[in-house]
């Protein structure tokens, strides 16, 4: 055979096998393309066998948040609410009414720990502030130190009391104020005060000497100064009766506000 008709026949056999081989090889990268999606599939990964960790705390708290359930703290103090608000209720002195205090008229705000009490004599204004303080007759830190101070502060400190701030104003003037304290069947006055006096702002204002250190002619004129003006005895008996009611009322009225907040 000649070298020309050798090269022809290598050449048909070449370019026959061609087709076959590129078969084999499309199906070789077919497989191996399968293969490599296979081994991605999550099915065919190898999940590890950790324990399940418990959520952060702060997960935690906001489940416990979400789901609406207050703590046993918010409804153990609910119970104590409702138990105090069961015992202020059956106060027989809830719903007593203004007290008599002509010629004074009387304001009294609920929610508020002060009464007012106003008046006009004879051109003057007179306003009375009754505060709820020491209605259970509490000793002060003087009190407690002054072993001295005789039977009658002794009985005084043992009796309930409500505090008075008299002023009594004449126009655009000065007015005289005063701090007194009642006690069954009397009054203190404790200090006074003449306000509204014309000083600069660089020197300070001459106050008086203590009331208990005035001479006890001048104290004496400054009671009948008061009662001439309707403070007097029987007036702040019926301020301490009523200021005691007052402050079971309010004292009920701040536990159901109390307990709305817990609740809500």
């Amino acid at each position: 055979m000649s070298s020309a008709m050798s090269y022809l026949l290598r050449k048909s056999l070449r370019f026959s096998l061609l087709p076959s081989l590129a078969s084999k090889q499309h199906q070789s990268l077919s497989f191996s393309s399968s293969i490599s999606s296979s081994s991605s599939s999550p099915l065919l990964r190898r999940i590890p066998q950790n324990p399940v960790k418990p959520p952060p705390p702060f997960l935690s708290s906001f489940r416990f948040a979400s789901s609406g359930k207050k703590p046993g703290a918010d409804e153990k103090l609910k119970l104590v609410l409702d138990s105090e608000i069961k015992c202020a209720e059956e106060s027989d002195d809830l719903d007593q009414g203004l007290p008599d205090v002509s010629p004074f008229e009387i304001v009294d705000n609920p929610g508020e720990q002060t009464v007012t009490l106003k008046r006009e004599f004879m051109g003057e204004s007179i306003q009375v502030e009754v505060h709820m303080s020491d209605l259970m007759g509490e000793e002060d830190e003087e009190d407690k130190d002054d072993a001295d101070s005789g039977d009658d502060n002794e009985e005084n400190s043992s009796q309930p009391n409500v505090s008075l701030i008299v002023t009594i104003s004449k126009g655009e003037g000065p007015s005289l104020e005063f701090c007194c304290t009642t006690y069954p069947d009397k009054f203190t006055i404790d200090s006074m005060l003449m306000k509204g006096q014309q000083v600069s702002d660089d020197q300070i204002a001459y106050e008086g000497p203590e009331f208990s250190d005035l001479d006890d002619n001048l104290q004496k004129a400054f009671y009948k100064y008061l009662e001439a003006r309707g403070i007097k005895s029987s007036l702040t008996n019926s301020l301490q009766e009523y200021m005691v009611n007052k402050d079971n009322r309010e004292y009920l009225r701040w536990l159901k506000n109390m307990k709305d907040f817990v609740e809500n």
